[in-house]
């Protein structure tokens, strides 16, 4: 893969944001979490009584809490959450409320590897499909994924030719590149998000133009489940761990990877999984 381009072709040319704290009053908020309180909690209210200007008052509220749990959590990885992300974020948890479900990439299960009844890695194939994709580069890997998934979120949350919200899928994936020896990242991640299937032959265009849509071709994807933190210490150990594991590691893409992630970055068990690209 070539910087700035996030094609899952294996021939060079990826939940958000959670809440964070340390015990019940700065509480973790996942996906999950989110999506867990009520419509009439969350819905937007109009003009004209006392009683919905009272229900304007605690959307008011209920959305600058949500933006503390996010801005909290992401002290955690000295990344700052801009005010104007208040509005995405209630966005994403009132319509994910029963309207939307969270549409997971398809694919295809080709072969799964065990041993003494453990999951080592599965082989899938995934379609063409468009991703709606950015390259960040910031200091840490944390940092860029963060940064690059706010920008995704105000996509998904109208900033779009269509002017709708487009629903969240999983997983998030982030496209890394290694050097020859596999020891360092790249400063350059790609941060993708999947379009849901009702945007796929059409995708809406993003205001923000470093937002590129990108149609990925048909591939053939190792992967190998992994739970925790992703940074540059675990990404590089699940590589490594991942090439050890592969029958013919030569044949696959050699120095871009991605890490695909299911659960909130702020969750302590977070679903993850390392992809190796099978070579065309």
């Amino acid at each position: 893969m070539e910087t700035g381009n996030c094609r899952m072709n294996g021939g060079g040319g990826l939940d958000g944001i959670g809440g964070g704290g340390d015990d019940s009053s700065n509480g973790m908020i996942t996906l999950e979490d989110l999506e867990s309180f009520s419509e009439d909690q969350l819905s937007d209210s109009g003009t004209g009584s006392l009683e919905e200007a009272g229900e304007t008052i605690e959307d008011e509220e209920q959305q600058d809490r949500l933006l503390r749990y996010w801005q909290d959590a992401a002290r955690g990885h000295q990344v700052e959450v801009p005010r104007d992300m208040a509005e995405p974020i209630q966005q994403i948890t009132s319509n994910n409320n029963g309207q939307h479900d969270r549409e997971q990439v398809p694919f295809t299960l080709i072969t799964r590897k065990e041993k003494c009844g453990d999951v080592l890695y599965e082989k899938r194939h995934y379609e063409k499909a468009h991703w709606a994709c950015i390259t960040v580069h910031e200091d840490t890997y944390e940092q860029s994924i963060c940064y690059g998934f706010m920008k995704l979120m105000r996509y998904i949350c109208q900033q779009n030719s269509s002017g709708s919200y487009l629903g969240m899928t999983i997983p998030i994936l982030t496209v890394i590149r290694t050097d020859e020896n596999h020891s360092v990242l790249s400063k350059d991640v790609t941060v993708a998000y999947y379009l849901p299937t009702e945007y796929q032959v059409q995708p809406p265009l993003p205001s923000d133009t470093e937002i590129s849509i990108e149609e990925w071709p048909a591939t053939i994807v190792y992967t190998r489940s992994f739970t925790g933190a992703t940074n540059e210490v675990t990404i590089i150990n699940e590589i490594s761990t991942m090439a050890e594991m592969l029958d013919s590691p030569a044949t696959h893409v050699n120095d871009s990877f991605i890490v695909a992630g299911y659960t909130n970055p702020a969750v302590a068990n977070r679903q993850n999984e390392i992809w190796f690209l099978e070579r065309p």
